[in-house]
């Protein structure tokens, strides 16, 4: 008997429905992405660090950034944004902000339409699977 999903995926079988390790992810895409990086043996880090992007008169950081995975093999960031592009602006200035106060560190944002790609390559339905 085979257990599929509304996208047609049989969730026992597919190494991205498979649980990954004991991490209290933010949004359920967060936890396809780490399962298609394990599955490519890509090794991360979820939300391992918080960066100051702002700071009081007395040098308190007051606004902070933590990308969603660090990938320590290429030393790179990764922001996983699944809202709709016109709702990412906030996202985007942050992201900016990172690039200029931290140039030594790189960081992608996979942006809605670059998660779906990845759903579709994989045959894992749509983005209304994946928050369901």
């Amino acid at each position: 008997m085979k257990s599929e999903d509304s996208g047609g995926v049989d969730e026992r079988r597919h190494p991205s429905r498979l649980r990954s390790p004991a991490v209290d992810f933010a949004h359920p895409s967060e936890r396809v992405l780490a399962n298609l990086m394990t599955l490519y043996g890509v090794s991360w880090r979820y939300e391992p660090v918080e960066f100051p992007l702002a700071w009081d008169d007395h040098g308190h950081a007051i606004r902070g950034f933590r990308p969603d995975f660090y990938l320590p093999d290429y030393r790179l960031f990764v922001e996983l944004t699944v809202s709709d592009q016109r709702l990412v602006t906030k996202k985007n200035q942050k992201v900016r902000a990172f690039r200029s106060l931290y140039p030594e560190l790189e960081i992608v944002v996979v942006y809605q339409r670059d998660f779906v790609a990845l759903l579709t390559r994989h045959d894992l339905g749509s983005l209304r699977n994946v928050a369901a």
